[in-house]
């Protein structure tokens, strides 16, 4: 069912809804739509359209009726009565797909809370049994309800998973402060769901994390050594795709997992180039990224599918004014564009890139090897003491803490590479 009212996505909500739908391998047996200029406050879609998802389900034996939309509680049993079979809203249509992707322990706990949290405001006579009087040995006391037994043992389990979940956090924690203390520059992918951040997390890394071209293929965050031009390590993580309306409990349960988005020195914002509805999508985005308080992280736009494109941008690096890089154009399948996002990465990572010729002494063999593993060294000659000529292009300010820390003249510095 879904409902288009003033504001709303049209098409293109409706197209996504229905890859929603299959994404969790239901058979669909129609979509009802129409529009109102307000939801109904008792069932949200009003009495005709009532009647009209009745008939279909009694002429289809359908067993379940899926909302676009987010429902209240009482909206949620008043469509269950009247239709006669089983309704499930938007929130916990996208909870059901996340329970059936996550693969790790810690994206099961967080799928679980967001349940659990989710089904916390349904135990309202939902059920017959919930009527019933208990009392005895090991419950609350006597005349307590099933339904007074049902939240206490929910909230119990609620809190169990957020005890293992603030774990979690503090580990992560304690890695990012490694990093940090290393100064491991971490680039985080954050983007629309089905954007291919997967597959540009793969190209760009060389890994093998899973990647397909549907709605929430990766749930866990995800990090690798990313090679950047100039920098000898940096860390680049892989996020959870976002969608339009994602559950604020969702968000919520996340929150350990998007940390690395929040803390990140650099966000890659990957859309969907070839999709019409790319704006939306971004606008999306950015929503959730000002919900988990990372509206201030530094941000590049990365375009990708651009094979997919009649025209493709020329160049596929854009920049601003002042020339910083703002966004670049990639195919993160035919590889289009890839060198361009290293060097932009690497420039706003390093305050832009900077040459310089250095002189390295015969003992600085092990500094040449690092300035050789981060592809810095642009050309190399041997110098006459013994050691070596070479000409590096690099961050700026890696380039500075270098010379402060080898006693390299920082007058060595020549030019801007950009």
């Amino acid at each position: 069912m879904s409902v288009e009212l003033p504001g709303g996505r049209g098409a293109a909500g409706r197209e996504e809804f229905v890859e929603l739908v299959a994404a969790t391998g239901s058979r669909i047996a129609g979509l009802v739509s129409g529009s109102r200029h307000r939801p109904d406050p008792a069932t949200f879609i009003g009495r005709g359209k009532l009647e009209e998802i009745a008939a279909l389900v009694e002429e289809q034996a359908i067993g379940l009726v899926i909302f676009d939309h987010t429902l209240s509680p009482a909206q949620e049993r008043n469509v269950e009565r009247a239709v006669g079979t089983r309704v499930l809203d938007r929130n916990g249509l996208i909870l059901d797909i996340f329970a059936r992707r996550a693969r790790s322990h810690e994206g099961k706990l967080q799928v679980e809370l967001a349940q659990l949290k989710h089904l916390s405001t349904r135990l309202v006579r939902g059920w017959s049994h919930l009527e019933r009087q208990r009392g005895g040995v090991g419950l609350r006391g006597p005349g307590e309800t099933q339904l007074e037994t049902d939240r206490r043992l929910l909230a119990g389990r609620v809190q169990q998973i957020e005890r293992q979940i603030a774990n979690v956090r503090r580990g992560r924690a304690l890695n990012r402060a490694r990093r940090q203390r290393n100064e491991v520059p971490v680039v985080a992918l954050v983007g629309y769901t089905n954007a291919g951040k997967s597959t540009l997390f793969n190209t760009l890394s060389g890994s093998e994390v899973y990647a397909a071209d549907r709605l929430f293929a990766t749930l866990d965050t995800t990090l690798r050594q990313l090679p950047l031009p100039g920098i000898a390590d940096a860390v680049m993580a892989d996020t959870v795709g976002f969608v339009a309306d994602l559950p604020h409990a969702l968000v919520a349960a996340f929150r350990a997992t998007l940390e690395e988005a929040v803390e990140a020195d650099l966000l890659l914002v990957v859309y969907d180039a070839a999709d019409p509805n790319n704006d939306e999508q971004r606008r999306a985005v950015r929503e959730v990224l000002d919900e988990i308080g990372a509206e201030d992280r530094p941000v590049l736009l990365v375009a990708n599918k651009v094979d997919l494109l009649e025209r493709p941008p020329a160049p596929l690096l854009e920049r601003d004014p002042n020339g910083v890089a703002e966004r670049a154009w990639v195919s993160a399948r035919s590889g289009a564009g890839l060198e361009p996002l290293r060097q932009a990465i690497a420039e706003r990572l390093g305050g832009g890139l900077r040459e310089a010729r250095l002189t390295l002494p015969p003992q600085a063999g092990r500094l040449r090897a690092r300035l050789h593993a981060s592809e810095a060294v642009q050309e190399e000659a041997p110098s006459e003491a013994g050691g070596w000529e070479l000409r590096v292009r690099m961050p700026a300010e890696r380039l500075a803490r270098l010379c402060r820390e080898h006693q390299l003249p920082l007058e060595s510095i020549e030019r801007r590479a950009d």
